[in-house]
C-alpha cells in the first residue's frame, strides 16, 4: 500500500511539473512575474545566462525614462546624430549623421521599431559616451537586483560579455513599467516617426501581441541568430498586471504562443488583494512648530498581495506606530513611523508612514500670531 501511495505521489507530481512546463514548451528559459508584488508564479530555467538580444533596450529605455523624470532631458530636446549612431547595423530607423531628432521620436524608434541607431544616439546623449552609458546600465542592474546580467552594449547585438536571464529581464521590465509613460510607446502597434527634413518613417511594432492580445501593452522583443527569438511582455487585465519573459524560442510565432500561454495563465488563475491602499485613513499626527497643528498620515507605498482566483482574502488588523508629535518641517515621503499589519495576531507586513501633505515650519511671525490667539482667544 505504501508503495502504491508513493507511486501515485510521484506520478501526479510528474504530471503537475509537465503541465507547468507546457506553459512555455518552446523556450529555453521563461518566467512569469506579478508586477504588483514581484512574485514569481512560473519559471523554467529562469536564472540561466543567455543572450538577451534587443530586450537589452529595456534597460536603455529605463535610463532614458529616469533622465526624463529627473528633468535632465525632456521629450522635446533635440539629439544630434553621431557618425557612430548613424552607422549602426541590425534593426534601425535609418537616421543620418549630423541630423537632429527629438527625444520623443528616438524613443519611438527604440520602443516600437527596436532601432539600434536610435538606442546609440540616446545613450550618447545621456551618458556622454557609450562606455559611460553601459556602465550606468550595469550599475542599475546591481541596484535593482539583477545578479545574472552583464551588459556590453546598449542594443543587444551578440557579445560574449553580454548576457542576462529571464528572471533579470522580468525585473528590468518591472522597473521600466513603473514609468507608466513608457507604455504609450510600447503599446503602439504602428506609428510614424517624424524626420527633420519633414519626411516620415512608418514604424511597426516587433511585438505583435500589442495588437492581437487584449491587455498587452509592452514591452520588448529580441532576436539574433545566437539568441533566437526573445520577448519580455506585459499586460493588464482585471486590475492585475503580469510580466513574462521567454528566451531562446525557435520562431517568432512560437515566441508569441509561449507568451500568450504565460500571460493567460496569470490572468486566469490569480487576483490582487489590496492589503493597505495608499489612500487609507490612518489618523493624524501632531506637528510641533508647524504652520498647521496636525497632519494626516498615509503609507509611503501601498501593499498588495497575490491570491489564487478562488482564494479568500485574509482578515487584517492595523497598528499605527508613530511618535506623539513630530517637529516641523515634515515633507511627503519623509518616514515618520510605521504601520504594522497583523493576521491572527502575527505581524505579516510593516509599512513606512509619512504625511499626506508637506508641513512647513512656522516663521517667527506665525509663532507671534499663535501666541496672540492664545492670549486673546484662549486657543
Amino acid at each position: 500500500m505504501k508503495k502504491l501511495v508513493l507511486f501515485l505521489f510521484i506520478f501526479f507530481a510528474f504530471i503537475s511539473v509537465s503541465k507547468a512546463e507546457e506553459l512555455a514548451p518552446n523556450a529555453k528559459s521563461a518566467v512569469l512575474m506579478n508586477y504588483e508584488t514581484g512574485q514569481i508564479v512560473y519559471e523554467k530555467n529562469s536564472k540561466e545566462k543567455l543572450p538577451p538580444a534587443s530586450m537589452t533596450k529595456m534597460m536603455t529605455l529605463l535610463l532614458i525614462m529616469e533622465a526624463i523624470d529627473d528633468e535632465s532631458i525632456s521629450y522635446t530636446d533635440e539629439v544630434i546624430i553621431s557618425k557612430n549612431a548613424a552607422s549602426m547595423g541590425g534593426s534601425q530607423i535609418f537616421v543620418e549623421e549630423g541630423s537632429k531628432l527629438k527625444v520623443e521620436e528616438l524613443i519611438k524608434g527604440i520602443a516600437i521599431a527596436s532601432g539600434n541607431d536610435a538606442a546609440v544616439a540616446m545613450s550618447e546623449k545621456i551618458g556622454g559616451s557609450l562606455e559611460n552609458f553601459v556602465a550606468m546600465m550595469n550599475d542599475k542592474c546591481s541596484e535593482i537586483g539583477c545578479v545574472n546580467t552583464h551588459f556590453a552594449n546598449v542594443h543587444g547585438l551578440d557579445d560574449d560579455n553580454h548576457y542576462s536571464c529571464a528572471h533579470d529581464m522580468a525585473l528590468i521590465g518591472k522597473e521600466l513599467v513603473r514609468h507608466q509613460d513608457i507604455l504609450r510607446f510600447t503599446s503602439t502597434y504602428e506609428e510614424y516617426l517624424n524626420k527633420p527634413d519633414g519626411t516620415k518613417i512608418w514604424l511597426v511594432n516587433t511585438n505583435k501581441l500589442v495588437r492581437f492580445m487584449p491587455g498587452v501593452d509592452g514591452l520588448k522583443t529580441g532576436f539574433t541568430a545566437n539568441a533566437m527569438y526573445c520577448l519580455t511582455a506585459t499586460g493588464l487585465r482585471n486590475n492585475i498586471r503580469f510580466i513574462s519573459t521567454v528566451m531562446g524560442v525557435p520562431t517568432s510565432t512560437l515566441r508569441s504562443e509561449d507568451t500568450t500561454n504565460l500571460l493567460n495563465y496569470g490572468f486566469n488563475n490569480y487576483k490582487i488583494n489590496e492589503v493597505v491602499s495608499e489612500d487609507r485613513e490612518l489618523g493624524k499626527v501632531n506637528i510641533e512648530k508647524g504652520k498647521i497643528d496636525e497632519a494626516d498620515l498615509k503609507v509611503v507605498e501601498g501593499v498588495r498581495e497575490l491570491k489564487k482566483i478562488n482564494e479568500e482574502s485574509s482578515e487584517y488588523e492595523y497598528i499605527v506606530n508613530v511618535d506623539k508629535s513630530i517637529k516641523a518641517p515634515v515633507y511627503k515621503g519623509n518616514v515618520i513611523g510605521s504601520l504594522d499589519v497583523l493576521n491572527n495576531g502575527n505581524k505579516v507586513y510593516s509599512v513606512d508612514l509619512t504625511v499626506k501633505e508637506d508641513v512647513l515650519k512656522s516663521s517667527v511671525f506665525d509663532l507671534f500670531i499663535d501666541n496672540l490667539k492664545v492670549i486673546f482667544c484662549g486657543k
